[in-house]
């Protein structure tokens, strides 16, 4: 895994390639798909995620030019605002995963439907109101997935467990 630092005068320093590395450099391995972690360069804290929330603030401030549009709107920040500390917080952590690898799932097989029209051949791909009716079978199941009693423990069970793995890492 490849070790960032960050040092006291806020800069990036990639060990694995000695040198200094910007957020956009991190967003690209994060593009790429290559496993990181940042860490303070004195007492070897974890800030990875901090990073990342501000590589997410840089993406979504530059979002109104030309990348397009923010993906958070006042609105839904508002409302992710609202379940900080909320009994629910553990539960809408565990359906944004998972709503989010469904959506990555569901927008690979449309990708592949469109693949099999441009390539003339419509008779191997599924009828799209077959497709949208899946997706949204699919959308339905996660959803009563998550909302069933245990879930919020179950959860923070994983999350307990996760952390004691990155203490291990450490």
């Amino acid at each position: 895994m490849r070790v960032i630092r960050k040092y006291a005068n806020r800069r990036l320093y990639d060990t694995s390639e000695s040198r200094y590395v910007t957020l956009e450099d991190i967003r690209q391995l994060i593009v790429d798909r290559e496993e990181f972690r940042v860490e303070d360069s004195k007492s070897k804290e974890d800030l990875t995620r901090n990073i990342l929330l501000q590589i997410i603030t840089e993406q979504e401030n530059q979002g109104g030019k030309a990348e397009g549009t923010p993906m958070f709107s006042n609105k839904v920040l508002q409302q992710l605002i609202r379940f900080y500390g909320d009994s629910m917080q553990h539960s809408m952590s565990g359906y944004l995963e998972q709503s989010i690898g469904t959506f990555l799932e569901q927008q690979k097989l449309l990708r592949e439907q469109m693949q099999q029209v441009m390539k003339g051949n419509p008779m191997q791909a599924a009828n799209p109101m077959e497709v949208m009716r899946k997706v949204a079978e699919q959308n339905l199941l996660l959803w009563k997935k998550l909302s069933r009693p245990g879930l919020q423990r179950d959860h923070k069970d994983q999350n307990d467990s996760q952390d004691g793995d990155d203490q291990s890492n450490r």
